[in-house]
């Protein structure tokens, strides 16, 4: 069998590397190996990132339900508890968004949470 080189492959993976990092400062848009080392620090950054908007959004939530829990007269923790108890399964994501677009709604949520403390 005749030898393959590696041209077309290796021309259509340095395309590929040099397209990702089309944008980028300086050569880190131009030099192949300048392009692959910032490819592969922005594609690990970007799974490292996808997890911590994760935790960010959860404590963001979190902060939302206690300021609307202390208007109304009770603590994060204690919400969360009395709403346990009561069998009301809302998470926070959902108790966030009501306690900023449906003040009414999370008052009688917090009502609940506050008889079965």
């Amino acid at each position: 069998m005749a030898r393959t080189k590696t041209g077309f492959v290796r021309r259509k993976k340095h395309k590929k590397v040099l397209k990702l990092t089309k944008g980028q400062w300086g050569t880190r848009s131009t030099l192949w190996k300048r392009a692959n080392e910032a490819m592969m620090r922005s594609l690990w950054y970007a799974y490292r990132d996808r997890r911590q908007r994760r935790r960010q959004l959860r404590r963001l939530w979190i902060q939302r339900i206690n300021a609307a829990a202390r208007i109304n007269g009770m603590k994060y923790s204690q919400l969360v508890y009395g709403l346990k108890k009561a069998g009301v399964e809302l998470d926070r994501k959902t108790l966030a968004d009501l306690a900023v677009r449906d003040a009414d709604t999370f008052r009688k949520i917090v009502a609940i949470a506050q008889q079965n403390v």
